[in-house]
């Protein structure tokens, strides 16, 4: 069999014919065009697809739409999910700072500037992650370097000046990324590690399971990619906390990275945790792609850590 270099072109006017053919009804053709220039064909797809008939036989997607699937609807999951990003985006931006503050004040504690100095650190620092033989210390150190490099914050200018370039932990953690952050907390020695796990109510390696996965959800959030109905490949470890529940069963969609965010916000005292479930109840509601699709149990919005006082 052939495999094609790619797909042939289409116009805006053919996309859309083409998903009339397929079965999708189109309101307004004009209104739908625009969308089309404006939003993408592919960017739009993720959305759509969920509405594609399912045949049982062969496990597979086909290229025909239920009864019922519409470009309205279409848009409507759009707006949702940029929405959800945005709101996912603040939220999460509060937890970062929060982190960044507790690990940099139990950093300093020991040392400060034990981010400088490997021996300080945890086991996993010293482990050799890729094929070159460096370690994890060592791959996190470039990152640290390249990304002190290039900040232009008048803190990081102020201690070139006064202290020769070597920043503290407590300011240097204000440097690196959400990414590296999660890094340092994963190679940060336990007497750093586990009381910053205990003020967010959890255990180390709990943690250390949120963060990496909080930093793929920021991720998609950041490059305006959909998280709506989107599984995820790492799954948080969640803990026996009777208010996390709610999320167990689903732990790779979106709603459990969602819980974890209402739990830390809850713990740490960040918020009245109100924006993602008042958003959530503004889902568009149809029988095509469901609420639940995002793995949300039956009573999500009366379980503790989402219900709005």
């Amino acid at each position: 069999m052939t495999v094609a270099e790619t797909k042939q072109f289409k116009s805006y006017a053919q996309q859309l014919a083409l998903l009339k053919q397929r079965g999708m009804i189109v309101e307004d053709s004009s209104e739908a065009e625009y969308l089309l220039r404006q939003l993408n064909y592919y960017r739009l797809s993720g959305y759509w697809h969920p509405m594609r008939r399912f045949d049982a036989a062969t496990g597979r997607s086909l290229d025909v739409f239920r009864l019922g699937a519409s470009f309205e609807l279409v848009y409507k999951l759009h707006l949702f999910d940029e929405q959800l990003r945005h709101a996912v985006s603040g939220e999460l931006g509060r937890i970062e700072l929060a982190i960044r503050a507790l690990l940099g004040h139990e950093l300093g504690a020991i040392d400060p500037f034990i981010h400088l100095k490997p021996s300080l650190l945890g086991a996993s620092a010293h482990q050799a992650l890729s094929k070159t033989r460096e370690t994890r210390y060592e791959i996190w150190r470039k990152k640290y370097e390249s990304a002190l490099s290039a900040s232009r914050e008048d803190f990081v200018a102020h201690h070139k000046q006064k202290y020769g370039g070597r920043l503290p932990i407590w300011v240097a953690i204000e440097v690196v990324d959400w990414g590296s952050l999660s890094h340092l907390y994963g190679m940060a020695p336990g007497r750093a590690r586990n009381p910053v796990a205990n003020a967010c109510g959890l255990r180390a390696p709990q943690l250390e399971s949120w963060l990496k996965s909080l930093n793929i959800l920021r991720n998609y959030s950041a490059h305006h990619a959909r998280i709506f109905n989107r599984v995820f490949d790492i799954k948080p470890r969640l803990s026996n906390d009777p208010r996390l529940s709610v999320a167990k069963g689903h732990e790779n969609r979106v709603f459990t990275q969602l819980t974890l965010i209402q739990y830390l916000h809850h713990e740490l005292g960040l918020s009245a945790a109100t924006v993602l479930p008042t958003l959530l109840t503004t889902y568009p509601q149809n029988e095509i792609v469901p609420f639940k699709r995002i793995g949300a149990p039956e009573g999500w919005e009366k379980s503790e850590l989402w219900s709005v006082r």
